[in-house]
């Protein structure tokens, strides 16, 4: 079952189970013996605040997400625990995600969680290439938009334990100048595409080691499925490795 469900659901258990509490207590006299005196009821009232607060945070503030794969590195390693600014893009609904106040669109170059189209139970996280309209080519590891190179700056190699080093480099989209990694010994997808209106397209950082728009499985993200924004690091930690203190705080572009 799809986590926000359940916690929609135990937070109105809760609260209909200690409203239904205050109007027994205000029809009878206080001083009665009362059902509202069982365990379930001590719980409800317990839990009811903690989990009312955590529903509020989690569908309209910030939600926290684990980086489960390599696709962007070197932004963002595996066992990176990030937080998703779930407001940057407009407040949503739990659970059917409807947009109940637009406060933002997203910027070509943010780095974004979304629901996967084929499978909204599965969360990805990518980087923002493509704006509604925007024509796109992916051709020998270079990006173009809208007929404009992107200029790509070499940093030299990409040290990894046990791979062969790739290559690092410095990319900028939009106002956001962040790094690449291309692989020494494949090439990515290649191909020409033009994003539909109300749709983004979506690309790893890792360029040669990512499921991202240019496969079928992903595709064209729809604006409905926008999660939010991916905007601070707060932990890293990949079992049974020890935990990568230095990543803690840091600010993810």
């Amino acid at each position: 079952m799809d986590f926000s469900l359940l916690l929609v659901i135990i937070t109105a258990v809760c609260g209909i189970i200690c409203l239904g509490e205050i109007v027994w207590r205000r029809s009878r006299d206080s001083k009665a013996t009362m059902p509202s005196d069982s365990l379930i009821v001590e719980y409800a009232r317990s839990f009811f605040p903690v989990l009312f607060l955590v529903l509020v945070v989690r569908s309209f503030l910030f939600e926290p997400f684990r980086i489960p794969s390599s696709s962007m590195v070197p932004t963002l390693l595996v066992g990176d625990f990030i937080f998703v600014n779930k407001f940057t893009y407009g407040l949503r609904l739990p659970v059917v995600h409807n947009k109940i106040l637009e406060v933002g669109e997203p910027q070509r170059g943010d780095v974004m969680v979304f629901r996967l189209p084929s499978d909204p139970s599965i969360n990805y996280i990518k980087r923002l290439v493509g704006l509604p309209g925007d024509d796109i080519v992916y051709q020998n590891s270079q990006l173009i938009i809208n007929g404009e190179t992107i200029l790509l700056v070499d940093k030299g190699l990409y040290e990894r334990d046990g791979s062969i080093p790739a290559r690092l480099l410095t990319e900028e989209l939009g106002a956001i100048e962040h790094d690449i990694l291309l692989e020494p010994l494949s090439m990515g997808r290649q191909g020409v595409y033009t994003v539909p209106k109300g749709y983004y397209f979506m690309m790893g950082d890792n360029r040669d080691n990512s499921q991202d728009s240019r496969f079928s499985q992903v595709g064209f993200v729809p604006e409905a499925n926008v999660v939010g924004r991916a905007v601070r690091i707060w932990m890293n930690w990949s079992i049974p490795s020890a935990p990568k203190w230095e990543r803690i705080g840091r600010k993810i572009q």
